[in-house]
């Protein structure tokens, strides 16, 4: 789907072997997800209940005492404990020293050990953050950029000052007065007719689709509230999301945030880029020109990110290929939705940036 000025210019759907996909259709967002939790973060900031510069340890206890891997992402660990504490800006802006399992190095490993990716099956946050919080950083809060679970941890401290699960703070402060009604963390309550199918592939390999039957059976009480990863969503309700970010926190006479609260959110919160600063999450992804804001990444420098970008572009992607991108100075919402896995294994980011870009600005 493309947004410009607010109407929608483009709503195409396709699929192969079945039906074309609808604007209905029900798909697994993965890292999606952060945005939306990151909003929900901000209308507690908003509200007094948190603030950005809070230590995490004062809302989850077991983060009082972390340690620091003085290997950083290497094969030894050497853990010393952290002398900077996690705050909630470190989360939002994935500064505080986490990462992802599946990675190089003998932090990573820990992750596929202990069972701290979050993902769905994982058990209730609570159960998942103290895993990690025995697990060491990276680096010193505040030091280096790594993506990882940030997002995650930081959807518990959502719930603790809230005092309320995450879905339902979501779904209060976000989802309803949105209208965003395909939202969810539970693939079970999809209709199965509109939820996608999941495909795999691999370089040379047609894609196959993918087993996902145990997301479906899943019990309530053992489901991973992930807000780093675990919602699904249709493209015209991440529209809606996206366009109000884009139209500064309000979607037809509702606000969500302030005005304010949504500059500070799509800003550069870095001191650089993500390829100055990341520990090596990205796998050697060229991200010149584009920095971190709280939840979405942001064009600081169309020099070097490419002329398809504008200054203040954001937005951010999932792993099964989705992704959206809003130019705030074009006043276009750009929102794709398909489920393979991996992404980046199709440059289709890149080229419907280019495809946007022509479109806006044809050649005569």
């Amino acid at each position: 789907m493309v947004v410009h000025k607010g109407d929608v210019v483009l709503a195409f759907g396709h699929g192969g072997t079945a039906d074309a996909i609808a604007d209905d259709s029900v798909l697994r967002i993965y890292s999606m997800s952060k945005p939306i939790t990151a909003v929900a973060a901000l209308q507690l900031v908003e509200r007094g209940q948190l603030a950005l510069d809070d230590p995490v340890a004062r809302r989850i206890p077991v983060f009082a005492e972390v340690t620091v891997n003085r290997g950083r992402s290497g094969d030894v660990l050497d853990p010393v404990p952290a002398a900077t504490p996690i705050t909630v800006r470190h989360l939002l802006t994935h500064t505080a020293g986490f990462t992802y399992g599946g990675s190089a190095g003998a932090v990573s490993q820990l992750y596929e050990k202990h069972g701290c990716d979050f993902h769905p099956g994982d058990g209730p946050l609570v159960e998942v953050v103290e895993r990690l919080a025995r697990i060491p950083l990276l680096f010193e809060p505040g030091s280096a950029w790594n993506y990882g679970v940030s997002s995650d941890v930081l959807g518990h401290v959502i719930e603790v000052a809230a005092g309320r699960p995450l879905d339902e703070v979501i779904r209060d402060g976000i989802l309803e007065p949105l209208g965003m009604s395909d939202t969810t963390f539970r693939a079970a309550d999809v209709p199965p007719d509109r939820l996608a199918p999941l495909f795999e592939a691999d370089d040379g390999r047609a894609p196959t689709a993918m087993d996902t039957s145990a997301e479906l059976a899943i019990p309530p009480d053992r489901l991973t509230l992930s807000g780093g990863g675990g919602m699904l969503s249709s493209s015209r309700d991440y529209v809606r999301f996206a366009e109000m970010l884009r139209r500064g926190g309000e979607m037809d006479g509702i606000r969500i945030l302030r005005p304010e609260t949504v500059a500070e959110m799509t800003r550069n919160q870095l001191d650089g880029d993500l390829t100055e600063l990341d520990e090596g999450s990205l796998d050697g992804e060229d991200m010149s020109g584009i920095g971190w804001g709280h939840g979405v990444c942001v064009v600081t420098d169309t020099e070097a990110a490419g002329d398809d970008f504008a200054p203040g572009d954001f937005g951010w992607g999932g792993y099964a290929s989705t992704f959206f991108n809003v130019s705030p100075v074009h006043e276009v919402t750009v929102v794709f939705m398909t489920q393979l896995i991996p992404s980046g294994l199709y440059p289709l980011s890149a080229q419907l940036r280019r495809l946007v870009a022509e479109a806006r600005s044809p050649t005569p």
